[in-house]
Formats: C-alpha cells, sequence, structure tokens
C-alpha cells in the first residue's frame, strides 16, 4: 500500500508523539530512587538519581538539586567511588542542602581518595556544628597520620596484586581452608559466576564462592568455583570454617520484597569436595539488623561476626558467640574495639590476636585493616593500624595468615571504580647480622680461631673464623648476646652488646685481638706522668680491659713488665720501670685480680722493642724486625728518634703460666 507525503508526515509525528508518550510515562520518579536507596540498591540508585539532577535546571529547583546531589554522593560512596563522591558532596553543599553531615561525608570521601589536606578542612567545618564528633576527629587523626606516614619509612611488609585471583570484576575476602595452606578460597563476582542477573547493589553480577589449589610444586592453579549446591543466584561469600574442616560460615545476601537488602550468616557442610546448600545459622531473630563477616575462632569455640543490631556502640560492631551455646551468648567486644563508625572483616589469628577492618579508628582512608591484641589478663586490647603498605587510602580489609607472616587481604586501592583485589603481604625475615675478623696484636689473621656466640633468648652459635680471619653470624633483634674468641696458643677474648630492636635489618660490626700466649704483649694506653710511676686517669679504660682478659681466663698468670726509652741512668730508668709495673698490678689486683696470678719487673731500657708488621704498618720508616735500641735510635733524624723513644716507652704482659688454679 502506498502512502502519500502527507500521509508520512502525519504517521511519523503520531509515532513521535507516542514514543514521547512512552518516555514521559518511564521518566524517573525521585520516589523510586528514594526506595532503591532505602533497599540499599545503590548502583541502581545512582543511575536514578544521575538522572533526576541532570533534569533540575531550573533557579526554582537548586533546593532539590542539592537533596539529589546529597543522595547521589550517598550511593557513589556506599559503592566505594570515593573520587565521584567527593564532586558530588561538593554539590550538595553548591546548592546549600540544609545537613552539616554533607561535610563530614565530604571529608571521608576526600579521605579515601587520598587528599588529605582537602579532608582535615572538610572535616573542620563540620566541627563547627559538631565540635566533639568523635569520628571527625579520628578522621582529623587519621589524615594527619597519613600525611606523617608518607615521609616516614613504610613498615617492611611487601604487598603484591595477586594476579592469578583476580578477574576484570570484584574478588575479595580471601580465606586459607585449613592449616595445610595449599586451598585458598575467595569471594568473586566474575563473568562466569552463577546467575544472569546483575546486582542492584554493586552493579556487578552477584557474589559466588571460588577457591584455588596449590599443584604438586607448590604452585597455585587457576580458580574455579566451589563444587556442590553452595553457590546460587543470590550473592554468597565472606567464608570461614571449622577447625576439622567440615563446614562452613558464610555471608548470604537477603533478598526479598517485602523488606531491605540485608545479609545473614548461613552454613555449609563439606561432603569430599563438595558444599551442601546453605542453611541459615540462627543468631538473633531480628529480621531488621544485618549479621555477616564470620570469622571461627581458631580453637571452634567462638564465631565472631559483624552487626548493626542494638546494644553496639554505632555503625557496625564485632561481636562473638559460642558456637554451641548460642542462645544468652552474644558478646560486643566492646569500645576498645567498637566505635561509633564501623568495625567489620574479623580475623582470629590465635586466642589473643585479632585483625579487623575499621572505619572509626584513625586510618588513611576507608576501611583500614588493625591488630587488637589482648593482654594476659584478658580484659584489655591494644589496637593499632597495620600502616602502609598493608593499607591504603582505599579499603583494605579481609585478611587471612599463611605460615609465618605472609597471605592474603582484598583491597580496592587505585580502582576507580570501586572494585575490590585480592593482594598478597608476606613479611620478610629480618636480616641481622654481626661479623667482624679474629687478628692478633700485630693485625694478622689468627689460625682456626673459634668465636662463641650466646644470646638471652636461648641461642648458642658456634663458627671458625675464615682463613682471613672473618665470621659472621644470624641475629635476632632485641637479644643480649655473650661472644667468646680464642685459638691454640691465644688468650680468650671476650665482649657482649645488644641487638637494636628496631624492625629493621642491620649488620653489626666487631673485631677481636687475640693476645699470643708465647710473647710478650703490650697494653695500649697506659700513661703516666713524666718523670713519675703514677698511672694517669686516661689508663682506666686499657687496665680495665686488661682485667677482663684476665678474668676471661683464669688458669693464666702473667708478669706485668715496663720498659722505659734510652734517656736517665740504667739504675734510674730500672727504678722508675719497677714502681710503674708495681702500680699496674695494684690496679689489677683492687679490679679482682688475685695477687697469686700476677708478678711485675721492670727492665728500664734494657729491653728495646723489635719493630713488628703492625709497627712498621704506622711507622713506615721503621723496618720490620729492626731493634729499636740506643745506636740504632741516636742515628736517625730528631722527630725519627721521638718515634722510637715513644715505641720503646711501653707496658707488656706475658703469660708465665697456663694452669693456674685457685684453693
Amino acid at each position: 500500500m502506498k502512502v502519500s507525503r502527507a500521509g508520512y508526515i502525519l504517521m511519523t509525528t503520531v509515532v513521535a508523539i507516542l514514543v514521547m508518550t512512552l518516555c514521559a510515562c518511564k521518566t524517573t520518579k525521585l520516589s523510586d530512587a528514594d526506595a532503591q536507596l532505602e533497599r540499599g540498591e545503590f548502583f541502581e540508585a545512582s543511575k536514578s538519581y544521575r538522572k533526576i539532577y541532570n533534569r533540575l535546571t531550573k533557579p526554582s529547583e537548586r533546593p532539590l538539586r542539592g537533596e539529589v546531589a546529597y543522595k547521589l554522593a550517598t550511593c557513589y560512596r556506599r559503592l566505594n567511588m570515593a573520587s565521584r563522591a567527593a564532586p558530588a558532596y561538593q554539590n550538595a553543599i553548591r546548592y546549600q542542602y540544609p545537613d552539616s553531615m554533607a561535610y563530614y561525608w565530604l571529608g571521608r570521601s576526600y579521605q579515601a581518595d587520598g587528599k588529605y589536606k582537602q579532608a582535615i578542612d572538610a572535616y573542620t567545618t563540620f566541627m563547627e556544628w559538631r565540635p566533639d564528633d568523635r569520628l571527625a576527629m579520628e578522621g582529623i587523626r587519621g589524615c594527619r597520620l597519613a600525611i606523617a606516614s608518607k615521609d616516614e619509612k613504610k613498615s617492611r611488609y611487601v604487598v603484591k596484586n595477586a594476579k592469578l585471583f583476580n578477574s576484570r570484576r570484584a574478588d575479595f575476602s580471601p580465606m586459607y581452608f585449613d592449616k595445610n595452606y595449599d586451598i585458598l578460597y575467595f569471594t568473586s563476582t566474575n563473568e562466569k559466576v552463577t546467575g544472569e542477573n546483575k546486582s542492584e547493589i554493586t552493579g556487578m553480577k552477584k557474589g559466588d564462592v571460588w577457591f584455588s589449589k596449590k599443584d604438586e610444586k607448590g604452585e597455585w592453579q587457576r580458580p574455579e568455583p566451589v563444587e556442590g549446591e553452595l553457590n546460587t543466584e543470590l550473592d554468597e561469600g565472606v567464608v570461614s570454617f571449622s577447625p576439622d574442616g567440615t563446614t562452613m560460615y558464610l555471608t548470604l545476601a537477603r533478598r526479598s520484597p517485602a523488606s531491605d537488602t540485608s545479609v545473614e550468616i548461613y552454613t555449609s557442610r563439606r561432603s569430599d569436595a563438595s558444599w551442601s546448600a546453605p542453611q541459615k545459622f540462627e543468631i538473633i531473630s531480628d529480621t531488621i539488623s544485618a549479621v555477616g563477616h564470620p570469622a571461627v575462632s581458631p580453637d571452634g569455640q567462638y564465631l565472631y561476626f559483624t552487626s548493626d543490631m542494638p546494644g553496639g556502640y554505632g555503625g557496625k560492631d564485632i561481636w562473638r558467640m559460642a558456637v554451641n551455646e548460642r542462645k544468652g551468648t552474644l558478646e560486643n567486644l566492646g569500645p576498645q574495639i567498637n566505635t561509633p563508625g564501623d568495625e567489620m572483616f574479623p580475623y582470629m589469628r590465635n586466642d589473643s590476636t585479632l585483625y579487623f577492618s575499621s572505619d572509626g579508628h584513625p586510618g588513611f582512608g576507608g576501611l583500614d585493616l588493625f591488630v587488637a591484641r589482648r593482654d594476659a589478663s584478658g580484659q584489655r586490647w591494644s589496637v593499632d593500624n597495620m600502616g602502609l603498605p598493608m593499607n591504603s587510602a582505599g579499603d583494605d580489609f579481609g585478611i587471612t595468615f599463611g605460615p609465618g607472616e605472609n597471605g592474603f587481604f582484598s583491597s580496592n586501592r587505585g580502582d576507580g571504580r570501586g572494585y575490590d583485589h585480592i593482594y598478597s603481604f608476606e613479611l620478610p625475615d629480618l636480616k641481622i647480622t654481626i661479623s667482624g675478623y679474629v687478628v692478633d696484636k700485630d693485625d694478622e689473621p689468627v689460625p682456626n680461631a673459634v668465636i662463641r656466640i650466646v644470646g638471652d633468648d636461648g641461642s648458642n652459635q658456634k663458627e671458625v673464623a675464615r682463613d682471613d680471619g672473618s665470621f659472621r653470624f644470624n641475629l635476632q633483634r632485641g637479644v643480649r648476646y655473650v661472644m667468646l674468641a680464642g685459638a691454640k696458643g691465644y688468650l680468650n677474648v671476650k665482649q657482649e652488646f645488644e641487638s637494636d630492636s628496631a624492625e629493621e635489618d642491620a649488620d653489626y660490626g666487631i673485631d677481636f685481638v687475640l693476645a699470643a700466649i708465647n710473647k710478650p704483649q703490650v697494653v695500649e694506653n697506659i700513661f703516666y706522668d713524666f718523670d713519675k710511676a703514677t698511672l694517669r686517669p686516661e689508663s682506666k679504660t686499657a687496665l680495665d680491659e686488661m682485667a677482663q682478659i684476665l678474668l676471661d681466663n683464669p688458669n693464666v698468670t702473667v708478669e706485668m713488665a715496663s720498659h722505659t726509652d734510652r734517656w736517665g741512668s740504667d739504675a734510674y730508668n730500672e727504678n722508675l720501670s719497677e714502681r710503674r709495673a708495681k702500680n699496674v698490678v695494684d690496679y689489677l689486683v683492687a679490679s679482682g685480680i688475685p695477687s697469686g696470678r700476677l708478678s711485675w719487673k721492670g727492665y728500664g731500657e734494657t729491653r728495646p722493642k723489635t719493630v713488628t708488621k703492625r709497627i712498621n704498618r704506622e711507622f713506615p720508616q721503621f723496618p720490620e724486625g729492626t731493634v729499636l735500641d740506643e745506636e740504632y735510635v741516636s742515628s736517625l733524624s730528631p722527630e725519627d728518634q721521638e718515634a722510637a723513644d715513644q715505641i720503646n716507652r711501653r707496658t707488656e704482659f706475658q703469660v708465665t703460666s697456663i694452669d693456674y688454679e685457685m684453693f
């Protein structure tokens, strides 16, 4: 049938009018968007509010635009889209939305986006209305902590994106299955999950429980969904396991046209490799409160979880209950853990160490990971932020530990969509060592020197020095050590020290200088006044070291000898050196050395020094092996004569026996 041009135009007009009428019928209403927000359908609500906001262009609609901007910002914030939430809150403030909370949430959004100075300004403005608001004060503290941390050294944790477990959507809340640490479960919203419908809350597919296993080589395999009836078209995830591995506790989203979106805890039973359909785990009869994020204690006696039920401290709190005695056992973990903000994703590593996430304690933005340690009385918790790089400006949560200080957690750091991803973390062993050399008085390596080191932590190590005299030991931090070096034909030397308690690598240096038994050994840095036998105060250090050598070698006896230079008569020099040697012995006796182990002798100028390798290195003008007697010294220049006289003026000790016994 042919249609005239006029008829065609008429038909086109009618169609256009019909289309416009249909579009008008589908125009998004504010009441519909509010209902979506009320039900917790943040993704769908954000789309609705965005459409409404763009339609409100008249000056008379400014107040309504402010209201819509505030609600749109709330959706973005709940979707972890801080970079979108902050401008939306700014718009609400610009259009004079009449609620000071806009400034608070603007501060939270800036903080979660890593814009700490702007966040402090927003919090400060908010506190003009509420000067005692704890959450705002903690927000400012967290921002200042983050700013200061940029200039401080990060913790030693090494954090990496666990790419094998992550999809293009959200993957989060990893949990080891058992103490073999070879199966890892987590929640995933990847495109292959059960069901086709996308979540009205997140805009992604609804979460399922997936897992990954290690192969024979210890390598993680590609993740796959759990077998059995566990996964459905609903949201399942955030799992924990009974110690025997037969029961999984999980969070399941409640979806009903007659009630708001919420979550509850369910259980699933394991048979071979399959998991049964989830069964509700009754905790409370309240159908309004949310209950989720289950975490079984290592002994299986308690179930820790998150809830906004009445009786908490504001927001979501961490609670616990006895698994086998549910009625009357609900226990809030108290104000040391819980704040007016949200505390979530508990993980009990042992009976006194709790890991959790919070936006109420001072942090870097969003949810931060915290560790809480309970004291010996069991009555008090100390809470610490895990710091950078474990925490970020985004949400950091859902931690699980493997053997030692390593494991996995989830974070939406750096993802503008707010999607969560799984990260690995590891705390490398501290590399604390002590190294040095064992040499004799001439700085020559001591053959086959043995070094022992004993710590007050019970450690006991032994090592034979290398050919060059070097040695090295691995240590622990914050331990007091005693070291003893010795070798056949040499006196033992002992030294003590304490390793630093700081969490950083360190290499301590310590050398041992051993005295040979079969030849005289110079005691350095013993000083007398000119022409006198009185010991000067600066000799104390050297004499104390000499006393310690004798204490470390209780079976030796020694002769303390004093020598003078060539000036003065023989009789005078012998008398002066005799008195000097006697004063050294008196000092050692006063220091606790038995007099029976000590003798003294003054040799005057009768035993000039022979140049050793060490002396030659310090005074290369004197060839090794040269005897610095009066004839040789007199042939030198005045400067070299003074140096030679200085070498000859000395105090020495000579071992006289090695079998002393004190009766």
